[in-house]
């Protein structure tokens, strides 16, 4: 079994654990309080800003094989998710330009800058976002929300081309792990830390 296999395999807990949370079920249903949502929308905008930082600091480290996938999961990012985010928040009545990092956030986003100083375990740390969002997103797409705007939100990420990024995350972290680049120890640390990031993001400030 492949590293990223052994990783997504302990990660399927957190899935679920995310999928009962009242605001992915709310997402889910249609029916999560908007006021609910908008502070939710915030905070991920925020959040994302700082995820392509990530990709950047790891693509400075990348091997030369690696440098594409990483500009291209950033401009994914920047063009992809956030302008979902930029769509949905007039729609929610967010204020993107003004919103200020809750403690989730900020502990998230500044665990995944320093996890991204050494790429292997940057790699890992960022690997239960993309694989956790894509794995919500598939699980969701046999229901459509009632409400349009939450169904595009789950139609992002149930998207094959955002499970594609998912998938070269995950091989990018095997090849790192092949060259030695990153333990298992490490990686298995940073993969967990991020998890219990990722559940306690759903908590709205």
């Amino acid at each position: 079994m492949s590293l990223s296999a052994r990783l997504t395999a302990l990660g399927e807990p957190s899935v679920l654990a995310q999928l009962d949370h009242p605001t992915l079920r709310g997402i889910a249903d249609g029916t999560l309080d908007p006021e609910v949502f908008r502070s939710w929308l915030e905070q991920d905008y925020l959040f994302l800003l700082d995820y392509v930082r990530v990709f950047s600091r790891l693509a400075w480290q990348a091997p030369d094989e690696h440098l594409g996938d990483l500009v291209d999961l950033a401009h994914n990012t920047w063009h992809e998710e956030l302008r979902l985010h930029r769509g949905l928040a007039a729609e929610f009545g967010a204020m993107l330009d003004i919103a200020r990092k809750g403690p989730a956030c900020a502990g998230y986003s500044g665990f995944l800058l320093d996890s991204a100083a050494d790429y292997g375990t940057g790699l890992a740390a960022m690997l239960p976002c993309m694989w956790g969002y894509s794995e919500i997103g598939q699980r969701l797409a046999h229901r459509t929300p009632a409400d349009s705007r939450y169904a595009a939100w789950v139609g992002t990420y149930s998207d094959p081309a955002f499970a594609a990024l998912a998938a070269r995350c995950a091989q990018m972290l095997d090849e790192a792990h092949a060259k030695g680049l990153v333990t298992e120890e490490a990686a298995e640390a940073a993969f967990r830390k991020a998890l219990d990031h990722e559940l306690a993001f759903w908590d709205v400030p």
